[in-house]
């Protein structure tokens, strides 16, 4: 098992010995894996399952959840969005106790995180997505307004600094509320509607291909926001948005005890 950078889950099939990289600068202890599952959301998992999980950026063994990660490890489906079911019928038949370690500062952020992009997922249509972005890019100071809505994609959500929006740049924004994978199609589907001077931002629930992010890379004016990104800015800017939004994510500050301190 292991988790990457964006908070996705890799499941792999480790297929031989141990090995010292000697040469290598990080990780040198080492054990060649075949990765079957690239990407996975947490959302497709169970709260106990991720909390075993934890947000470690490693290689370890699962011991209590197996059976659960065993499932979207074969599971058929090509979207990531329909394996949901299938873990949760293992889940709801594994009779492990919960995890009872005690909270950390760590964990419960992890915690948090992971209910809201799970609400944010299941708890929104494709239409309220779009006006949940559209809120959102109010909150961090933009002028926003949603497009006719289209099931076929397109350019969903207009952003600008003026409040008449006639005065460039002008954000075009596709929104996606998957958890898959985008491919570098979508990204370069959303391109083709940019304009001289525009700028254009693809906000999805999951996360993008390596041949998306390299566009990204390499284009002027794009930014694709992943489903932790959304976190973030939900996290940051949430007394700034509309109670319609705070109603449906109730969320309260409190004051937790650090990972590190010396009790």
């Amino acid at each position: 098992m292991g988790n990457i950078p964006d908070s996705t889950i890799n499941i792999g099939i480790i297929t031989g010995d141990y090995y010292y990289a000697a040469t290598e600068p990080t990780h040198r202890h080492r054990r060649p894996v075949r990765w079957e599952k690239i990407g996975l959301s947490r959302t497709v998992f169970t709260q106990p399952a991720l909390y075993e999980v934890g947000s470690f950026l490693t290689i370890f063994r699962i011991r209590k959840h197996a059976d659960e990660f065993l499932a979207a490890l074969h599971a058929t489906e090509n979207a990531v969005d329909a394996m949901t079911s299938v873990v949760e019928s293992v889940a709801n038949q594994e009779n492990d106790e919960e995890n009872t370690d005690e909270p950390r500062a760590s964990r419960i952020e992890r915690h948090t995180r992971d209910h809201i992009l799970e609400a944010l997922h299941k708890n929104l249509t494709h239409q309220e997505f779009e006006e949940f972005t559209a809120d959102l890019l109010r909150a961090l100071g933009y002028q926003a307004r949603v497009t006719q809505y289209n099931q076929d994609g397109g350019v969903d959500v207009i952003a600008h600094r003026d409040p008449l929006g006639v005065e460039p740049p002008q954000i075009k924004v596709q929104c996606k509320h998957l958890t898959s994978t985008i491919g570098a199609p979508d990204v370069q589907q959303l391109i083709g509607t940019q304009g001289p001077g525009d700028y254009v931002v693809f906000v999805t629930l999951g996360n993008y291909s390596r041949d998306a992010k390299s566009i990204e890379r390499q284009r002027s004016g794009l930014r694709l926001l992943t489903g932790e990104d959304i976190v973030t800015l939900f996290l940051d800017h949430y007394t700034q948005l509309p109670e319609r939004w705070r109603t449906r994510i109730p969320l309260t500050p409190l004051l937790v005890v650090a990972d590190n301190a010396d009790l």
